[in-house]
């Protein structure tokens, strides 16, 4: 069973924000998929195994978005 989890990501403007974080994310052990949407600025990340959440957040932010506290 996939284990899902959702992270609040600020900056994403367009789709093509969208696909960057989504082929970022997807380069991580255990990341099965990823939907991002700019509208809503939510980014839902569905793993096969247990990933620090402190490893996808900093995946997003080296990118150059930030990341609600909280989310």
């Amino acid at each position: 069973m996939l284990k899902e989890i959702e992270i609040k990501v600020k900056g994403m403007m367009c789709e093509g924000c969208e696909n960057r974080i989504k082929n970022a994310l997807s380069t991580i052990n255990g990341v099965e998929k990823v939907e991002a949407d700019h509208k809503t600025g939510l980014v839902k990340i569905a793993m096969s195994t247990e990933i620090e959440k402190d490893k996808l957040t900093e995946k997003i932010e080296d990118l150059g978005f930030d990341v609600s506290v909280g989310a």
